[in-house]
């Protein structure tokens, strides 16, 4: 049994694929076949899989792992997520404008003000583009496109990202910023109907 400290989600099983103990699953890896380079893979109830082989099928990949013989014991992992720890994820292959999303996790999302609009929770991809989760106390969870145009600038370091909240959508208009006043509300005339 392997507890993991800062689990990284890797793979989610799906369906069992024939009668020798094959899964498919979905990879959240940029090559979806290097599932099994990162090591022995991980379930938060403490089991360990390691990946005997693999091979990509459509949008999924089949995966045979070790001990999982049948489809009886293949078709209990369904719906089974992956995990690994970070630290085995690869630092030193990066760029310098390349990140784990795992990594922001976390961070908290300012404008150019300082204003804090809450902490990166989540990356979700419903299939338009990424977008990240913000939380922030007492405030319900909003979506905010991970886009060039609403997320500025990330600094890891720091443990912020700088947003642009118009670009965001967590604003309407520029007035709406928090330390700048409003413009008057131009009043409305009576109408004749």
């Amino acid at each position: 049994m392997t507890k993991l400290q800062n689990p990284v989600l890797m793979a989610t099983i799906g369906a069992a694929q024939g009668l020798r103990g094959e899964v498919r699953a979905r990879a959240y890896t940029s090559d979806p076949t290097a599932l099994g380079d990162y090591g022995n893979l991980h379930s938060m109830d403490g089991r360990s899989f390691e990946v005997l082989e693999i091979r990509e099928a459509k949008n999924v990949v089949v995966v045979r792992f070790r001990g999982v013989n049948d489809r009886n014991a293949a078709e209990a992992l369904n719906g089974l997520e992956l995990y690994i720890e970070r630290d085995n994820l690869p630092d030193d292959e990066l760029d310098d404008d390349e990140f784990f999303y795992t990594d922001l996790e976390g961070l908290e999302a300012v404008d150019d003000q300082g204003v804090g609009y809450g902490t990166v929770s989540g990356i979700y991809d419903f299939g338009a583009g990424d977008l990240l989760e913000l939380k922030g106390p007492g405030k319900r969870p909003v979506l905010i496109p991970f886009s060039e145009a609403a997320v500025l600038e990330i600094d890891l370091e720091g443990g912020k990202i700088l947003i642009d909240p118009l670009a965001a959508g967590l604003i309407d208009n520029p007035d709406d910023l928090i330390g700048k006043p409003a413009k008057p509300e131009k009043p409305q005339g009576k109408t004749k109907k």
